[in-house]
């Protein structure tokens, strides 16, 4: 079985976009390896669109000139101890105008597994349009046809043998998650593209309520890539970039986490800050998104601008999470946890993840956070 946890790996897209080449990914790989995020569970090099090239008489599918050789590729990941994924769509293009896999299913999955694929994301795109042509105007029946679609693929891969994880890209449209597990999809996403701003990520967070109970081993809810150590330009100053600060950093990790999403670092691995490569390798924090149980976390409750979210996981340890969403810090205002609203009984011992050090939470006990910021603690025998 694949997917047991959630997966965990790069890809290309958030830093390189359509930009990346053969020599990105095999520094990507490298890096894994020499930062000690493969040690730390990144195992899935991921090539996101624009490796495509054409297709010959017989519809075989070739790459671009920026990726002269996906077997020799595929071997060097494999060489690593790493594992290689790639992209493609059910429409007869990809979002960037590439070559997708419409009509060719079969012979695109049998290509992969040549390859030595073990990842494959499957981007709706132009795939829409079909969808409309065929069933304008009727909602029911375009859902169908992307189920179908989607079914398709699942078969393809299916039929080669080869255990290659299946991460549908649709959006969350149509309810994705009350359908994907039974035709096979490891990963869904639930929401649109992410960006590198904090008002992109706390949304998704956001969009992620009453999605807990469609997760488990295998089968996952996908809110996208992670932003962890990007930035974008600052639209008053075009020639500098806005990164995330540390604590936006640390507050989408660890949600992340607790949403036993897909960690897939979408950062320029080759550059990376001290500071990222600390939030992308804390162990305490990954083990909670890795944790076997497969529970997702849900929202406990929300007093203005904190947010309170759980997690059980294995063992019947408890994870919580207090996030301050709002742009002030609560110097003035402080929050007070309410242990009770969490079904807790007492002050709680604990381990809080991004300090290492062992906390008491309690109803008394003020908690400060910085903007943006999140306090993540793990409860090893809850009261």
């Amino acid at each position: 079985m694949i997917a047991q946890t959630p997966p965990m790996g790069w890809n290309s897209w958030n830093y390189f976009h359509g930009n990346v080449t053969e020599q990105d990914v095999r520094a990507a790989a490298d890096a894994l390896v020499s930062t000690g995020m493969k040690d730390a569970g990144y195992v899935y090099v991921n090539i996101d669109d624009t490796w495509e090239g054409t297709r010959n008489a017989d519809g075989v599918l070739s790459t671009n000139s920026k990726f002269p050789d996906m077997k020799g590729l595929a071997d060097y990941v494999h060489s690593k101890g790493l594992k290689l994924g790639i992209y493609s769509g059910p429409g007869p293009k990809t979002c960037a105008g590439y070559e997708a896999s419409y009509g060719h299913e079969q012979q695109d999955a049998d290509l992969y597994a040549s390859w030595g694929i073990d990842y494959l994301k499957y981007d709706l795109c132009s795939y829409h349009e079909i969808m409309q042509e065929q069933a304008p105007n009727d909602g029911a029946a375009q859902m169908r046809l992307m189920i179908d679609a989607y079914a398709k693929m699942d078969k393809a891969l299916k039929s080669t043998g080869r255990p290659i994880v299946f991460s549908l890209c649709q959006y969350g449209w149509d309810a994705v998650w009350e359908w994907a597990p039974s035709l096979g999809g490891n990963l869904w996403r639930t929401t649109g593209d992410i960006r590198p701003t904090w008002e992109s990520i706390y949304d998704i967070i956001e969009q992620q309520g009453g999605l807990a109970k469609y997760a488990g081993p295998g089968h996952w809810n996908d809110p996208d890539m992670l932003e962890v150590g990007n930035g974008i330009r600052d639209p008053r100053d075009p020639g500098r970039i806005r990164y995330l600060s540390l604590a936006e950093d640390r507050s989408h990790f660890s949600m992340w986490a607790m949403l036993a999403a897909p960690l897939l670092a979408g950062n320029d691995l080759t550059h990376m800050q001290p500071d990222v490569l600390s939030i992308l390798t804390n162990r305490d924090v990954i083990a909670i998104d890795q944790d076997r149980l497969g529970h997702e976390a849900t929202r406990a409750y929300a007093d203005g601008e904190v947010e309170v979210w759980t997690r059980h996981l294995e063992g019947g340890a408890l994870a919580v999470a207090v996030l301050n969403a709002g742009s002030d810090r609560y110097s003035s205002h402080p929050f007070h946890l309410s242990l009770t609203k969490l079904g807790l009984h007492g002050p709680q011992a604990g381990k809080d993840l991004w300090t290492g050090k062992e906390v008491t939470l309690t109803d008394d006990e003020p908690i400060e956070l910085a903007s943006h910021d999140i306090l993540l603690v793990r409860i090893p025998s809850p009261k």
